[in-house]
């Protein structure tokens, strides 16, 4: 096993830390999003189009997820009445997924439910601690994301 150096040591249990804690923030969100007949991920496919329609692959962009996954999603959400497909004016087979009323009305439920989850947590924690976790989860994420273009640079 290769010997890490303290760095490696510190960004790899930074990597641990935010695998768990987003493990755990799935387990919240399907709690605060089951009153509304969402999980996590319907929710975040929801917030994602609050904002307007948009293709399948965008929300997969959007989101860091793979299209495939967002799909399935999207066509659950629909088969529920929560989202609908409608016309692309840019595109004619990609469709865009657009929110219903029902998926509106469960959309600000949950974000109700959050907002009060979101403002107990927050209050248990030291506002400086808090956004320097920000900061320092923001910028590794940058670095990672300028990493991993550069590879993908590399490759092609």
């Amino acid at each position: 096993m290769p010997t890490l150096t303290r760095r490696a040591e510190s960004f790899s249990a930074l990597v641990l830390e935010v695998f768990q804690l987003n493990g755990l923030l799935l387990q919240a969100g399907d709690r605060l999003s089951a009153p509304a007949g969402l999980t996590s991920a319907r929710w975040q496919v929801l917030g994602v189009i609050d904002h307007g329609p948009a293709t399948v692959a965008a929300v997969a962009r959007t989101m860091g997820l793979a299209r495939q996954s967002v799909q399935q999603t999207a066509d659950a959400l629909a088969s529920d009445g929560f989202v609908e497909y409608v016309e692309n004016p840019n595109h004619q087979r990609a469709k865009c997924v657009s929110l219903t009323a029902a998926g509106r009305r469960a959309l600000r439920k949950v974000e109700q439910a959050h907002a009060a989850w979101a403002d107990r947590l927050g209050a248990s924690l030291a506002p400086a601690r808090l956004a320097a976790a920000v900061d320092g989860v923001r910028e590794a994420r940058l670095r990672l994301e300028k990493d991993l273009a550069e590879e993908g640079r590399d490759e092609a």
